[in-house]
């Protein structure tokens, strides 16, 4: 049965994920690329890939240090199935920099609930999180979650709630004075990004279309289920996992504001709603229902990554 076997979190099923995701990134880069392209754009390429596998360990890494989730590998299955929707983020630089540093962001957010070195966190994550709208500029509303972290465990230190503004110059110095001494223009390529874009006219491909679509019922179908057990959840991980809705919303946000909008920006939802997705799995009680979910699931994202080739 496939929810048994990633019940468990051991090699076997790390190298199961890591063996797909290389197969299904190669089978992308190799469709849509000729091979004097794959050869010039090599390093770029791998450097994608690598980014691709951090996100990837670092989003199981957050769920397993902080008890989110219970010792299975689901989170890692269902962030790799939501990549196979949208192919096409295997190829968006941008993007995938700057949800990389947005993970690292949510791994020190998450963490805030331990109330060990809250400023320290507070900064990371704000710092991280400016960085990461160096690459894509409406990445930025993340800062809403450091905020709402802020209000649920650190709220009466006044300074907590200045430290972000301190990321923000100190993000902004680094990045100008590398301007200055580099390259003026990306000063402006910055700027024309810090606009508001409601329109979808991006989707004009029938199976684009139709990605979109499952992939916003499965979200749907896990996000409604992760709400109504919130109260089920142990006490002490309850801030979080509302972190993780307020991620996910966000990540929404981002896509519904974005001037050059495309489903490649989504995958700012991808790692809250795995742990969503995970959580599902994980405390239901029907086994039948868990393999139908998970089996629909798997099917879903081969079936919209192969239609997209």
């Amino acid at each position: 049965m496939i929810t048994t076997f990633f019940k468990k979190s051991t090699p076997i099923n790390y190298s199961l994920v890591v063996i797909l995701l290389l197969s299904f990134f190669f089978l992308n880069q190799f469709n849509d690329s000729k091979p004097s392209d794959l050869q010039t754009n090599s390093i770029l390429t791998l450097g994608l890939l690598a980014l691709l596998l951090a996100s990837l360990f670092i989003s199981n890494f957050i769920v397993k240090k902080n008890g989110l989730t219970k010792n299975s590998s689901y989170t890692l299955l269902f962030f790799l199935l939501s990549l196979l929707f949208f192919p096409s983020l295997f190829k968006n630089t941008n993007v995938i920099v700057s949800n990389f540093f947005i993970l690292l962001a949510m791994r020190r957010l998450i963490s805030l609930q331990t109330l060990k070195a809250p400023k320290e966190k507070i900064f990371d994550a704000s710092l991280w999180i400016f960085v990461a709208s160096l690459f894509h500029f409406w990445a930025l509303l993340f800062i809403l979650l450091v905020y709402i972290s802020i209000f649920f465990h650190v709220s009466r230190d006044y300074r907590n709630w200045l430290l972000p503004f301190v990321a923000f110059f100190t993000t902004i110095i680094i990045f100008i004075s590398f301007a200055l001494l580099f390259d003026k223009t990306i000063i402006g390529s910055y700027l024309e990004n810090a606009h508001v874009n409601f329109e979808i006219d991006y989707f004009t491909n029938t199976f684009q279309n139709l990605s979109l679509s499952i992939f916003t019922v499965f979200a749907v179908f896990f996000v409604f289920s992760s709400v109504f057990s919130l109260t089920s959840k142990p006490l002490n991980l309850q801030a979080s996992y509302k972190k993780l809705l307020f991620a996910f919303i966000i990540g929404i946000a981002i896509f519904i504001f974005s001037p050059n909008k495309n489903s490649d920006i989504l995958l700012f939802t991808f790692f809250p709603l795995a742990v969503m997705a995970t959580n599902t799995i994980e405390y239901s009680q029907y086994k039948l229902k868990n393999e139908i979910v998970l089996g629909a699931s798997i099917v879903a994202g081969f079936f919209c990554f192969f239609s997209q080739l």
